[in-house]
């Protein structure tokens, strides 16, 4: 059963990836990954938030395995955020991907702590 649930939310996460980062990209002319870094940063909302929903009690493993491990594993991507960081180095780029780097790094972590800091005030 637990399998079923995070392939669920696969099906939905890595679909919606995609075409996220299209858009988005589609709508910037830059070299940089700006698709990436959405669905990435989006990605640790949800995450945050659903770690703080589940530590409130408020969700449980079925949840978890559903958004946590199929949703947001599938919608994040740590692959192409290295790849794309790789070619922007090659590209001559290296201040984009030293931006790309610590700007994911950072916005990430504030939008999990951001999404944790949400579900504390919902489900308190």
């Amino acid at each position: 059963m637990s399998w079923l649930l995070v392939i669920a939310g696969a099906m939905v996460g890595a679909p919606l990836r995609y075409l996220t980062d299209r858009a988005v990209q589609a709508r910037h002319d830059s070299v940089f990954p700006w698709g990436t870094f959405v669905v990435n940063v989006v990605g640790s909302l949800v995450l945050g938030l659903l770690t703080g929903a589940v530590s409130a009690g408020s969700a449980g493993p079925h949840l978890q395995l559903l958004l946590g491990t199929g949703f947001c594993g599938a919608l994040t991507t740590y692959s192409t955020f290295s790849y794309e960081t790789l070619r922007l180095t090659e590209a001559g780029s290296g201040l984009y991907a030293a931006v790309n780097v610590v700007g994911s790094v950072a916005a990430g972590l504030a939008a999990a702590f951001a999404g944790f800091s949400l579900a504390d005030v919902l489900f308190a």
